[in-house]
């Protein structure tokens, strides 16, 4: 970590202890501008190199909906939706929104719209998944 650059998780974590040591002690002292000006620098290139790692790290990809099975299932979830509160916006059984999901149905016109309008699945979507 002499380059001023974070190549680990443990020099991260040390980083960190660090910042949260001089983050207190500017608390104590009634803030920043209480602090020397060679720590305030010093905390701001740590802040620095936490950040440039943090960005380096790669994010777990999230995995694109393929069916329209998947992409309900996802609606469902950005909505926080149960399979009964998901009935009743779409204006079908419960029983048919529990086939829709396990394959054991397929949409009809009226539902593809529905689809479209209350969920707001994009219809070239629905058109190629169905």
């Amino acid at each position: 970590m002499k380059t001023g650059q974070i190549n680990s998780k443990k020099e991260y974590d040390d980083v960190m202890k660090r910042i949260e040591k001089q983050l207190q002690k500017s608390t104590k002292s009634g803030g920043f501008k209480n602090l020397p000006a060679s720590e305030v620098k010093a905390l701001q290139k740590l802040s620095l190199m936490a950040e440039k790692y943090e960005d380096s790290i790669p994010l777990m990809p999230i995995k694109t909906p393929t069916t329209l099975t998947e992409m309900i299932r996802y609606k469902m979830f950005e909505m926080n939706l149960k399979q009964k509160q998901l009935a009743k916006i779409l204006e079908i059984s419960e029983t048919r929104i529990s086939e829709l999901l396990t394959g054991k149905r397929k949409i009809n016109i009226e539902l593809a719209k529905k689809l479209h309008s209350k969920l707001h699945i994009d219809a070239h979507f629905i058109l190629e998944a169905a």
